[in-house]
């Protein structure tokens, strides 16, 4: 595949958009230590369950806070589930299932339920070899030395991603990912912020194939132009996003424009890695569970809900440093650590969202992205 850039300065085949890599992690369950090596060299780390060290200066006592009310919402969940769903080879689209999403899905069901909800169940039942043929072939070089540079920058505090020598290592099947997605998409290529989505995915997944088909949904269904060179499907959401605010918050909207917020400085993200690499794992996961069966309005709704819990810090702020020093800070805040109250928080904060609507100014917003 020829590789080349377009007028916007953009490789056709491996699109940048120069995003930053400052993760912050959090997890169901009981941290446990990991001796497993490092390019580092260090040696016995606390990490959770997925795999990421916690820092220095995590909060262990507002964790410990969080998890002795959550781990019991967990173990109520599951027996819900395992109630209602105990085929994982079949699942209905339904109400009943959109509020069991909602409500969070089981970590050893999470995997399948996705596959399901998203339509990459039937995608891999309707060509079952593809992963492996695209395997077989030879990805554009481009594309290949541009993943390989963004390797070492996924997820570096998690064990998971160490060196190539370490065998538990998901660094190999996280490039055998991305270049079959590539292939598989030649009007994408690669954009950088993929390797956190397919990153995270291999991690709940624990299978490159599964990961792919995902990935793959993500972007040919569910996503569609979120990861196309040109990034106008970022844009315009990023656009979108100050249209709601207009529409649901107008003091707001008014006092940032006064500051000379523009919303194209906003959440790109948020949006490009799904909040990956953005917001605390479990509540990432928690999005994602929304987002495979209900769609992009779900990220849509948690930009929503970060701007509308800080609309008075915003509202405080008296100039355009501050009020971008608060959307920066806003992921990383005590409310989106404590997820399930955080995903109730999303429906009910944001109100109705009509999807007619929410169409006709998306709609908007991508021709005047196009026109810009």
């Amino acid at each position: 595949m020829a590789s080349g850039a377009d007028s916007n300065g953009h490789q056709k085949q491996a699109s940048q958009c120069s995003l930053s890599s400052s993760s912050s992690s959090s997890s169901a369950g009981s941290d446990t230590k990991s001796n497993s090596g490092s390019e580092n060299g260090s040696s016995e780390r606390k990490v959770d369950p997925y795999g990421f060290e916690r820092s220095e200066d995590f909060d262990f006592e507002t964790y410990e806070q969080f998890m002795s009310s959550y781990l019991s919402i967990l173990a109520r969940r599951a027996a819900r589930w395992k109630d209602s769903y105990d085929d994982k080879r079949k699942i209905s689209r339904s109400r009943k299932l959109k509020r069991f999403c909602r409500k969070g899905i089981p970590g050893d069901l999470r995997p399948d339920v996705w596959m399901l909800a998203s339509g990459a169940s039937e995608r891999m039942a309707e060509d079952p070899n593809r992963y492996k043929s695209l395997l077989s072939q030879t990805a554009d070089q481009a594309v290949t030395d541009a993943i390989l540079l963004d390797i070492h920058r996924t997820f570096p505090e998690n064990v998971y991603f160490n060196a190539l020598s370490d065998p538990q290592s998901l660094r190999k099947p996280l490039q055998n990912v991305l270049e079959a997605i590539s292939i598989s998409n030649p009007h994408v290529g690669y954009c950088q912020g993929m390797n956190f989505v397919a990153g995270l995915l291999l991690l709940v997944t624990k299978s490159e194939e599964r990961a792919f088909w995902l990935m793959d949904t993500l972007i040919q269904n569910i996503l569609p132009d979120y990861y196309a060179a040109n990034m106008i499907a970022v844009k315009a959401e990023q656009e979108l996003l100050g249209d709601i605010v207009k529409w649901k918050l107008p003091l707001l909207h008014s006092h940032l424009a006064a500051l000379g917020v523009e919303w194209g400085l906003v959440g790109a993200k948020w949006f490009i890695c799904l909040y990956a690499d953005v917001m605390p794992v479990e509540t990432v996961l928690r999005i994602w569970d929304c987002m495979f069966l209900e769609g992009s309005k779900i990220l849509l709704r948690v930009a929503l809900t970060l701007v509308t819990l800080n609309k008075d810090r915003l509202l405080a702020a008296t100039n355009f440093p501050q009020a971008m020093d608060i959307f920066r800070d806003i992921v990383h805040e005590p409310p989106s650590l404590q997820c399930h109250s955080f995903l109730q928080s999303i429906f009910s904060v944001t109100g109705s969202m009509p999807k007619a609507r929410i169409k006709s100014m998306r709609d908007k917003c991508v021709k005047d992205a196009l026109q810009s």
